[in-house]
């Protein structure tokens, strides 16, 4: 009885009546996976994501999304089976201008073993587009919608167990930019933070299996920014000092509210809830990010070194949330200089 209600709970986020009570039900996610796959890359790199748009006037934008289960590398000596959008965690940054037509076509793969959708935070429509996604393996479906409003929105797999599908990596975000565009920046990045409950403890070496009874009891063993434990201390932001840098940040979660930090840095501008036509924050140290929310910060790199990206519940970093940011260029003593000349600037990975 209890999984039957996760069910419909879970079908009333994102459907019409009609179509919950006339969708096929989702194939029962298996306890544990076991794949002789080859090891993927699942990290999407910071830097992955399409630049401005020009100024133009509304478009039609076409947007393909294709649910793939696949095995990465979760740490060093462990792997996971993911669930994705193309292939990455999170899944490809969509970039569109407020009043374009959207068309969104997602096709689950063949050797899929569940069902698949996807729910745009960005659309006004019944369950973000999801019902109208609903797919099984091997079919193709799609639904098409007018950006109204400006931000950075959340997307991600609406099938039940809806958290399941977050956990296991199904979720990215889409840009809406105003009519006028974003301010110029020299650099911007895509970083999402998410949760990965497995059944063996943290740090277990081996193909790592889905826990549902820790999702459900919303204690994760890994949390990760771009997918993988450490993935952006392995493939790390960088920039040159003189250059402003923005981060678009979402968490997809599913559960844990974050603390976005960079440590060693202030946000010169902060958008809380990711609201970009709103008068920005200035001078902010930390900004609270909710499950399925984002903020966008800006700042400008002043001195060279390390920066290390963390959630502020700084635990986590032990359990993979961390990320850095190498800023190279010249000293710049008058803002920050060591008394010690053998100092490891930047190499320290914590407060």
């Amino acid at each position: 009885m209890k999984s039957l209600a996760l069910f419909l709970a879970g079908a009333a986020m994102f459907a019409s009546p009609v179509f919950a009570a006339d969708a096929p039900a989702a194939p029962a996610a298996p306890a544990a996976h076991a794949h002789a796959a080859v090891v993927g890359d699942v990290i999407r790199d910071a830097s992955d994501l399409p630049g401005p748009l020009a100024r133009r006037g509304p478009q039609t934008v076409k947007v393909d999304l294709d649910t793939i289960e696949v095995t990465g590398q979760l740490a060093d000596g462990s792997t996971y089976h993911y669930w994705t959008f193309n292939g990455k965690v999170p899944g490809p940054f969509i970039r569109v201008r407020v009043g374009d037509t959207v068309e969104v076509q997602l096709k689950n793969a063949a050797d899929s073993v569940m069902m698949h959708n996807v729910d745009f935070h960005a659309v006004t429509g019944p369950g973000g587009g999801a019902a109208a996604t609903m797919a099984e393996p091997g079919v193709s479906k799609g639904f098409t919608f007018k950006a109204l409003q400006p931000g950075l929105y959340v997307y991600h797999c609406a099938t039940p167990m809806v958290a399941q599908h977050i956990a296991n990596g199904m979720y990215g975000m889409i840009l809406v930019e105003p009519e006028e565009g974003l301010s110029k920046v020299d650099r911007e990045y895509y970083v999402m933070q998410g949760e990965i409950y497995t059944e063996q403890a943290h740090g277990t070496e081996g193909e790592l299996t889905e826990s549902l009874d820790k999702l459900l009891a919303e204690t994760p063993e890994y949390y990760v920014f771009n997918g993988a434990a450490d993935a952006l201390v392995k493939k790390p932001l960088k920039a040159k000092t003189g250059e402003t840098v923005r981060i678009f940040f979402g968490v997809g979660g599913p559960n844990k509210t974050s603390s976005f930090h960079v440590i060693g840095e202030i946000f010169d501008k902060a958008y809380p809830l990711a609201s970009i036509t709103s008068a920005p924050m200035t001078d902010v140290q930390t900004i609270t990010v909710p499950p399925g929310g984002a903020a966008v910060t800006e700042f400008k790199v002043d001195v060279p070194g390390r920066f290390v990206l963390v959630d502020h519940a700084l635990s986590r970093m032990e359990r993979g949330l961390k990320g850095l940011l190498v800023v190279d260029g010249a000293e710049q003593p008058a803002i920050f200089r060591s008394h010690q000349t053998d100092d490891p600037s930047g190499a320290s990975m914590g407060h």
